[in-house]
């Protein structure tokens, strides 16, 4: 597919193939991701794969950290509160997804069932978490954003499906620890990565986007 194609047609996968992807495959994929551009090509980025028992595992110590009601300790603190435009939004998606899923996502039970539908990474059969040096500004921080972009972008060209996640961030020094990174790294995201589950209704759906002329202005 040519480029635009790749970026209008990609879309966040919630439910995810078992069959897991060629580590050549993945490999590929970061190798493409690594042009992205970044401040005087300083390339931020560092990129833990996790597969099979490990990711299992992995899972499995995030939602004992849920259950023992663990406080999130995330490496960035997480946005919010919103302005009341985006706000509008964000309630707008949330009501879709309800009447998709019939699931009621201010109740704190269902909250907790979709943290644990993250930590199992949407059964998809690989992570991704992306890192960079803690003692690097907010800057660098967007050059994670370009690099990630370009990897689910590389993904989707692949025939792959992929969902940046926030809630894999929840216990960062955990993940970290489990890992094997060093406490020293910032932990930004985290990315389920596999074959996209499209029979699935979860990924039926995708959001809508504002029209070009609200978003650009144009100056002559």
């Amino acid at each position: 597919m040519d480029a635009i194609e790749c970026i209008k047609t990609r879309m966040s996968i919630r439910k995810f193939k078992i069959d897991p992807v060629p580590a050549d495959i993945l490999l590929k994929v970061i190798d493409a991701a690594k042009w992205s551009p970044s401040y005087k090509n300083s390339q931020p980025w560092e990129v833990v794969i996790i597969s099979g028992q490990r990711k299992e595992e992995l899972s499995n110590l995030l939602v004992q950290l849920l259950d023992k009601n663990t406080p999130p300790s995330p490496d960035l603190p997480k946005p919010g509160p919103w302005p009341p435009a985006i706000d509008a939004r964000i309630s707008a998606l949330m009501k879709k997804r309800r009447e998709l899923t019939g699931k009621d996502f201010s109740s704190a039970e269902v909250r907790k069932q979709s943290k644990i539908a993250n930590f199992r990474f949407y059964g998809a059969p690989h992570g991704i978490f992306l890192f960079q040096d803690s003692a690097l500004s907010a800057w660098s921080i967007f050059d994670i954003g370009l690099f990630a972009q370009s990897l689910m972008l590389a993904a989707h060209a692949f025939g792959l499906g992929t969902v940046p996640q926030a809630f894999l961030t929840d216990y960062a020094k955990d993940v970290k620890k489990f890992l094997g990174v060093p406490e020293s790294k910032r932990l930004v995201l985290g990315i389920s990565i596999g074959y996209s589950d499209l029979e699935s209704p979860v990924n039926s759906f995708r959001p809508d986007r504002r029209d070009t002329e609200e978003i650009a202005k144009m100056i002559e």
